[in-house]
């Protein structure tokens, strides 16, 4: 019975905090980019948005640009890219079923949740390296700059040696925000287990306590 108890305040309060804490993607980066160059001694950066990409300075996605242009790869052009007219979306849902599970206080709900966020993450991932798989390896047969066999497939997470160009690519605060919201969900499935878990062993005992005090009256 105690399993299909709903969550405790405190816990329900924990998974609607961790959903919001999803929305700072919209004004948080998910992910960074940077480029170390001779022909830039400043660096070069490129933020990953939910949505789009940025330079981490006003010409730097333009830079980054002519750079790719010489070694054959693409223009990287936000526009051209599908996953961000979607991924604005689930990010979306995963709120709104955040915040139901934490109004409902259900635990299979909110382990759900905390589930669908992980099988998105996990595909985001993949689709984020099949993207720089494709940007490094699809070349211009016709570029200026040819190496056979040269590939410039960015790093999916750490740092890469490409030519004379160091890549460095890590998570952002956008991310970190997501694994946070994860976190107090773990957190406050926990908490809820430990807190069922008393009250059960209260329910227990409470009978066999007030048996023991009648037969000590009678």
């Amino acid at each position: 019975m105690a399993g299909q108890q709903k969550m405790g305040i405190g816990s329900r309060i924990l998974v609607a905090v961790g959903a919001l804490l999803y929305l700072g993607v919209f004004i948080l980066p998910i992910w960074k980019i940077s480029l170390d160059a001779p022909q830039y001694p400043e660096g070069l950066g490129m933020y990953i948005w939910v949505n789009h990409i940025t330079g981490e300075k006003p010409n730097d996605l333009e830079n980054i640009n002519t750079l790719n242009h010489y070694i054959g790869m693409d223009k990287i052009d936000p526009h051209a890219i599908p996953e961000f007219d979607i991924m604005p979306w689930i990010v979306v849902a995963l709120v709104v079923l955040g915040l139901i599970a934490a109004i409902v206080g259900n635990r299979k709900l909110v382990a759900t949740w905390i589930g669908l966020t992980l099988v998105a993450a996990i595909l985001g991932i993949y689709d984020f390296w099949k993207w720089e798989y494709d940007y490094g390896h699809n070349l211009n047969p016709n570029a200026p700059i040819k190496i056979p066999g040269m590939s410039y497939q960015p790093p999916l997470l750490g740092t890469k040696q490409l030519l004379n160009i160091t890549a460095t690519s890590l998570p952002y605060w956008g991310t970190y925000l997501i694994i946070a919201g994860i976190l107090l969900g773990v957190l406050a499935l926990l908490i809820d287990r430990k807190r069922a878990a008393a009250t059960a062993g209260i329910s227990r005992n409470f009978p066999t306590q007030r048996s023991a005090a009648t037969a000590k009256v009678a």
